[in-house]
């Protein structure tokens, strides 16, 4: 009936003249069907669509539904894959009132298939379902059943269900299609990577819910699409391999991610690359952080590229839509550009911020690497101090990177506890990274180094913590060398923030004598766990030690303490 009412719509829409006949593009919508399926398989999307849209304009629906329905379906998989959501939407509505009139199932599996992504990208979970699960009931191939299994994991796995995906790609893997295959080994090419896809997945599924099996899918997915040649999925096995190792190797994770990188390179896959740029990111340090992080910026900036000439090769393609549908998807576009242009703002600040930090990191690493260097480069203790401090940064700051890096990229900006969240992480890195800087700025050492030291032993007061000091002003600061000054500053620094980490201390007692031309320095404090705070501040303390010894010096830890926390140590002046 539908189709009907269309053809009496046209015909009445043509008779501008007394010719009734119409003229037959039977065969050139034959000729431009076998050109744009040609172009579409050779990936030439540009050429594929516009010859598509000529068939559109040619076909008579009656005599050519078949060429118009196949058409339409194709139009609706190249507007998803330049990720134009909405027009992919557009024209594969336009093949829900054909169904009916069409024999083939393929027509509607492509329908719900296409439509079903389209609302997986757009994070539409329910809509996705629903169209994914009408296309699984059709009867229909394995090989499109198995895909819509796997397209209903993806969304499983989207919405951290990590369980139910699992289960899904466990019944897709073990039982039916491929299990019948590979019983008779007559698994081609095409199967194999098919299933190497399923087993990534689920080797995916199991990392999220920490169970090692996933290493053992990882690598069997990566090992068959190696033997088959399939280099559009390489970096997919690569980044889920980096991610495994990142907290466990970060050197094997690093080594993984970069090989991600590369074969996405070589495939030119946008999404691909921004995961692997991410993973190097989380996985380096100095020159290679900065040369990602650059790369990432990049990539940002030519997808924007990419977006605006892709916008403009379609802008002028029309769909013959009725009003309302019309009406409703004008407003779906100008929403999505308003967001675009939104989201690439947020995302430029978000990156300005990244660099900001890394640089600031960096120039921090140098100049203390570099300050170090030169006043006591054969010394151990400044090597420790470098190490120590490295450490800090890695452990500290690293995986906070990591975690902005991949909450801007995947949370929705537009949400005012996003940008919160956002603003509060940065906050954060921004907090520990000048505490960092203020932990190894450089020491007073001229007249002046009395008071700075003892300004910073106030800074550990508070109200309930007092700091005795004896035995001060009898030192006669402006005689020890510059080294001691400084060593003795880092030591009572390290001794005052243990205190401050593992004991519940409300007066601490710090005398200094001179004794047999070497200054004493006695530290005590009325922390509990006397016993246990000896060995965790001795193993703690190893720096400490070291830097003494540097100066000549000894220190004793008391574990014999009843009463409280105490040490002392000593050197030349």
């Amino acid at each position: 009936m539908i189709l009907s009412i269309i053809f009496c719509l046209e015909s009445c829409s043509k008779k501008r003249d007394t010719k009734s006949k119409k003229t037959d593009h039977t065969w050139e919508v034959k000729r431009l069907t076998a050109i744009a399926d040609r172009q579409y398989e050779e990936d030439k999307l540009d050429s594929a669509f516009h010859n598509y849209n000529k068939i559109i304009l040619l076909a008579d629906i009656k005599n050519n539904t078949v060429d118009y329905a196949d058409a339409l379906i194709a139009m609706g998989y190249i507007h998803h894959a330049q990720g134009d959501y909405i027009n992919s939407e557009a024209v594969t509505t336009k093949i829900l009132p054909l169904l009916a009139h069409l024999k083939k199932t393929r027509f509607a599996w492509n329908a719900y298939n296409i439509l079903g992504l389209n609302y997986l990208a757009t994070k539409d979970y329910d809509n996705a379902l629903f169209y994914l699960k009408k296309a699984l009931a059709l009867k229909t191939n394995p090989w499109r059943q198995l895909e819509t299994l796997s397209n209903i994991g993806l969304i499983y796995i989207e919405q951290h269900n990590y369980k139910k995906a699992t289960d899904l790609y466990l019944q897709i893997t073990t039982q039916g299609y491929y299990a019948a295959k590979k019983k008779q080994h007559t698994l081609d090419a095409y199967d194999y990577t098919e299933y190497a896809t399923m087993i990534d997945n689920l080797g995916f599924c199991l990392f999220k819910l920490k169970n090692p099996q996933a290493l053992v899918h990882f690598n069997e997915a990566l090992e068959i699409r190696l033997k088959v040649k399939s280099y559009e999925a390489l970096p997919f096995s690569f980044n889920h391999l980096s991610e495994y190792y990142l907290s466990k190797k970060t050197a094997l994770s690093n080594q993984y991610a970069n090989m991600g990188y590369k074969a996405a390179c070589k495939i030119n896959s946008f999404g691909t690359k921004k995961k692997s740029l991410k993973l190097l990111i989380a996985t380096s340090t100095a020159n290679d952080l900065k040369k990602y992080a650059n790369a990432y910026i990049k990539l940002i900036d030519s997808m924007s590229v990419t977006q605006k000439k892709t916008k403009n090769q379609f802008s002028l393609i029309k769909y013959n839509l009725n009003q309302s549908k019309e009406e409703n998807l004008q407003l779906k576009i100008q929403k999505a550009a308003h967001e675009l242009q939104l989201e690439k703002q947020k995302n430029r600040s978000i990156i300005s911020y990244v660099i900001i930090l890394v640089v600031t990191m960096i120039c921090i690493l140098t100049f203390m690497h570099l300050r170090t260097k030169n006043r006591k480069e054969k010394k151990y203790a400044v090597l420790e101090s470098e190490i120590r401090i490295s450490k800090k940064l890695s452990d500290e700051l690293t995986d906070n990177m990591y975690q902005i890096l991949d909450f801007s990229s995947n949370a929705n900006l537009n949400h005012e506890e996003n940008k919160i969240k956002l603003l509060n992480d940065l906050t954060t890195v921004y907090s520990k990274t000048r505490n960092i800087s203020k932990e190894n700025s450089s020491i007073v050492t001229n007249e002046n180094y009395s008071i700075a030291l003892k300004e910073m032993i106030s800074g550990f007061k508070t109200p309930d913590l007092h700091i005795i000091l004896n035995g001060f002003d009898a030192i006669i600061w402006n005689e020890l060398e510059k080294s001691r000054k400084i060593i003795l500053y880092r030591i009572l620094q390290e001794l005052f923030g243990n205190m401050k980490k593992h004991s519940q201390a409300t007066l601490v007692s710090l005398t200094f004598k001179n004794f047999e031309k070497k200054i004493v320095v006695t530290y005590s404090d009325n922390g509990v766990g006397a016993y246990n705070r000896s060995i965790i501040l001795k193993n703690g303390l190893q720096n400490v030690e070291n830097r003494i010894k540097t100066i000549n010096g000894n220190i004793i830890f008391d574990s014999n303490s009843k009463t409280g926390f105490k040490l002392s140590f000593n050197f030349p002046k």
